[in-house]
């Protein structure tokens, strides 16, 4: 068989199969383009979910004639000045995204130049070129893209239905939306006006808690906390959503690197384990965040879509999207997600942190905070609360005041305290607590599980994961990539309790296991491991088992629903939920307690 060069036609297609994949495939290119040529505004509208019709159309600086007829040929590019790959400031630059779309399409451009005095257009169909010819446009560029893989009719078979397609389409344009706040964009479908969003004016938190504000709708702006981190040239920003506010999958997680959508399983996996000990393994946070790194930091040519990303140091943007989204969730305390729909409109989860708060920082502290100490009465408590009491700064002394039915409450008034004082308990199972301007309902289980949790992990960071030495030491086979995965994170795997080191070419060999698992089954932990570390770039299966276990060890020592407080011991409970870390949340993302403000009450008697 002889060697041949395939002819120009076929190499557009055969490119036009790795970009456009499907019609918002081919919508992101051209959006990508109007956003590059400094668009204030770009509409899309879309017929027959892309198939009949894709066009957008933008007010950016335009194209001359001799320009236009460079945009379709085969790798024609503005976005490369200086011709350096490993520095790229634009969001598309390979030059055949025009032509392979023209290659399997009816592709036609009408551009105008601010100040010139006509437009031009230009048409490619099915790769076939024709000259510029004068046309009527208002400055700025319209592109169309009518009867997508006519030339490639195979393709066609692969295409969903067209509501399907026009939903991707949506969530395309929704995703660059979210990345670029200034510009405005609409996008119809049909006809039918499905988004219209005007450009947001304010500085870039405001702008762009505006615009998610619009696409994720109120619920998450008022249930989100803003992330700011820098580090080493990198910057972290964004919005992340409350623990309490989650969701069953992970696709209202939007991310991007230097203003570009990715789904990149680095950061999807530094997300996962930011969130470890907040959520419920099968939950997922709602979040939005916006990485900004130096481009030669960064390839976004390792994808024909650019949807993935590969870093210069990965392991420096997962540390910092970890401890970044940790401290913006830490700096919410206790604050719990608005839960008004589930409580009739009327009852709510305060949105708000009861403490006053400073700008997009944690809360602010009371004025006396031994005031608290002094307020939280010593009592007799059974085993497991008094010892999950003596959290770091709050220790409560046993003995004291006996049980008793609430005639010996604190004197200290509602006001000193966020979650006021408490008053009763209902069912054995909830605190109700008066506040200065309302009620507070405490599950007590939930809570002290949160309490107990954080007291456990701080005595591990404190004094590090128990190991023990297995006896006869554990050999597991495995494929020689995974083995290598496994030996470069072997520090890292140590820091958790888990020594281990290369056994022949394909195969590790344990000696230590943390103690806190038990007999659990070597052979299975380390390709779960293995597993993880491929499929998300860290050790999460381990984590996670200790992050269960150390889950399950906290309910356990918890104080149960149906057991009976005095009013000492609610009071004691509510003084540490105050100065517990996420305190507003339980291992598992759900509300430890709620507010009712006195108007939510009123309301509800119609006043």
């Amino acid at each position: 068989m002889s060697i041949r060069l395939l002819p120009p036609d076929l190499v557009d297609r055969i490119a036009a199969g790795e970009v456009v994949e499907r019609p918002a495939s081919a919508a992101k290119e051209i959006l990508e383009n109007a956003l590059d040529a400094g668009a204030g505004r770009v509409a899309v509208a879309i017929r027959d979910g892309g198939r009949s019709l894709i066009s957008v159309t933008d007010d950016g600086c335009g194209m001359t004639a001799e320009e236009l007829s460079l945009a379709v040929e085969r790798h024609a590019t503005s976005k490369l000045p200086t011709g350096d790959l490993t520095h790229i400031d634009h969001f598309g630059f390979r030059g055949e995204a025009l032509p392979s779309i023209g290659a399997v399409a009816r592709l036609s451009i009408v551009s105008r130049p601010a100040g010139a005095d006509a437009a031009w257009r230009i048409a490619v169909e099915g790769g076939v070129k024709s000259a510029p010819e004068p046309a009527a446009q208002p400055p700025g560029t319209r592109v169309e893209i009518r009867d997508l893989f006519f030339a490639t009719p195979a393709r066609l078979k692969f295409l969903k239905s067209p509501r399907t397609e026009a939903a991707h389409a949506l969530d395309t344009v929704k995703r660059l939306a979210m990345a670029h706040p200034q510009v405005g964009f609409s996008f119809t479908d049909d006809g039918r006006e499905r988004l219209s969003l005007p450009p947001e004016g304010g500085d870039l938190f405001d702008a762009r808690l505006a615009r998610l504000r619009a696409i994720l709708g109120r619920d998450f702006a008022e249930n989100a906390v803003a992330v700011d981190i820098d580090r080493e040239g990198l910057r972290l920003t964004g919005y992340a959503g409350l623990p309490t506010f989650n969701v069953g999958t992970a696709q209202e997680q939007f991310l991007f690197v230097n203003g570009r959508p990715v789904r990149d399983r680095l950061l999807l996996g530094a997300v996962r384990g930011a969130y470890r000990d907040v959520l419920a393994h099968d939950r997922h946070p709602v979040l939005a965040l916006f990485l900004t790194v130096d481009p030669e930091f960064v390839d976004v040519n390792v994808h024909p879509a650019k949807a993935e990303v590969r870093f210069r140091d990965p392991g420096l943007v997962r540390a910092l999207i970890v401890s970044g989204l940790k401290a913006a969730i830490g700096g919410a305390m206790f604050r719990a997600a608005d839960a008004a729909p589930a409580m009739l409109a009327a009852f709510r989860a305060e949105g708000t942190s009861p403490f006053p708060t400073h700008g997009f920082g944690g809360p602010a502290r009371p004025a006396n905070p031994r005031a608290q100490l002094d307020a939280a009465i010593a009592f007799q408590a059974p085993p497991h609360f008094a010892e999950a009491a003596a959290l770091p700064g709050l220790s409560l002394p046993p003995g004291g005041a006996a049980r008793g039915s609430g005639g010996d409450a604190p004197a200290a008034t509602e006001e000193a305290f966020p979650l006021g004082q408490a008053r009763a308990q209902v069912h054995e199972t909830y605190v109700v607590a008066q506040t200065g301007d309302g009620i507070v309902i405490v599950d007590q289980h939930a809570a002290h599980e949160r309490i107990v949790l954080e007291k456990i992990k701080a005595e591990i960071a404190a004094s590090g994961v128990k190991r023990q030495v297995l006896l006869l030491p554990e050999v597991v086979e495995l494929e020689e990539a995974a083995a290598d995965r496994l030996l470069e994170r072997a520090e890292d795997l140590a820091g958790m309790g888990l020594a281990l080191e290369r056994f022949g070419e394909d195969a590790v060999v344990v000696r230590e296991i943390p103690a806190a698992l038990g007999n659990a089954d070597v052979r299975a932990l380390v390709r779960d491991i293995a597993d993880s570390l491929t499929e998300w770039g860290d050790a999460s299966a381990l984590s996670d088992r200790l992050d269960r276990l150390l889950a399950t060890v906290a309910c356990h020592g918890s104080v149960r629903a149906g057991r009976r407080l005095s009013v000492e011991e609610m009071n004691a409970l509510l003084r540490q939920i105050e100065t517990t870390p996420r305190g507003g949340q339980c291992n598992h993302g759900r509300p430890t307690y709620v507010e009712l403000k006195l108007a939510d009450i009123a309301r509800l008697f119609g006043r």
